[in-house]
């Protein structure tokens, strides 16, 4: 016998019909990013720790970036 459920199942909304203006960017942005990581552990790994920890850091920047512009979406 089954029951009849009177819950209201919430409805999420999702913005597929809205087109993300900022989508080219954010895709470069995490293009520098992911490159700039790679980057950043080969020199950390093969090179000097100091400067791979540096060259993370500034590609991070481009992520935090990336992040923000998903956020103002």
């Amino acid at each position: 016998m089954e029951q009849e459920s009177h819950l209201n199942v919430p409805r999420h909304h999702h913005r597929k019909d809205v087109p993300d203006k900022f989508l080219k960017l954010r895709n470069v942005l995490n293009l520098i990013f992911m490159l700039g990581a790679i980057v950043g552990v080969a020199v950390y790994m093969l090179s000097d720790q100091d400067t791979g920890i540096y060259i993370i850091m500034g590609s991070m920047a481009f992520k935090v970036v990336e992040c923000t512009l998903r956020f103002i979406h």
